[in-house]
């Protein structure tokens, strides 16, 4: 089991606004939450990565993807969880399952529902975790996410 993440409202309601901004409760749309390496368990910043968002999904710029890996040696930052939206309930899509940005057992993937378009929160959210084999596996979000 992973240690809970530590993320202040700040962080909660910016992710929010991306969504909003983003994808207009017609597209998906993604936020990556990094943390320093000097303080893994803190949630420090979200990232609105370049990328393609439709109904049933987003493709990210290759172009950004490869700069965003030499930013994140160069601030010693890590991304700890994704966090996207789908149009209605929130799930781990087969798409989702397949193609994370972080392949590592404890990594984190948190789905909103509705487009993030409901309240600021977790309500009605999935949060999956990678296990050892690389299988998803639905965890409680209060065990892996804590607001300060």
């Amino acid at each position: 089991m992973s240690a809970p993440y530590r993320l202040d409202r700040g962080v909660l309601e910016a992710t929010f606004r991306h969504f909003r901004d983003c994808g207009c409760g017609r597209e998906e749309c993604q936020v990556l939450w990094l943390s320093p390496w000097s303080q893994p368990d803190i949630i420090a910043k979200v990232v609105h990565p370049k990328h393609a968002g439709h109904f049933g999904g987003f493709v990210l710029d290759d172009t950004w993807l490869n700069e965003f890996w030499l930013e994140l040696g160069a601030t010693k930052m890590g991304i700890r969880v994704q966090v996207h939206t789908h149009p209605r309930e929130a799930f781990h899509s087969r798409t989702d399952d397949e193609y994370p940005i972080i392949h590592t057992p404890g990594f984190l993937s948190l789905v909103i529902p509705n487009f993030g378009l409901g309240p600021i929160g977790f309500d009605e959210a999935y949060l999956t975790e990678i296990q050892p084999g690389g299988r998803w596996k639905e965890v409680p979000i209060a065990s892996r996410l804590v607001m300060t």
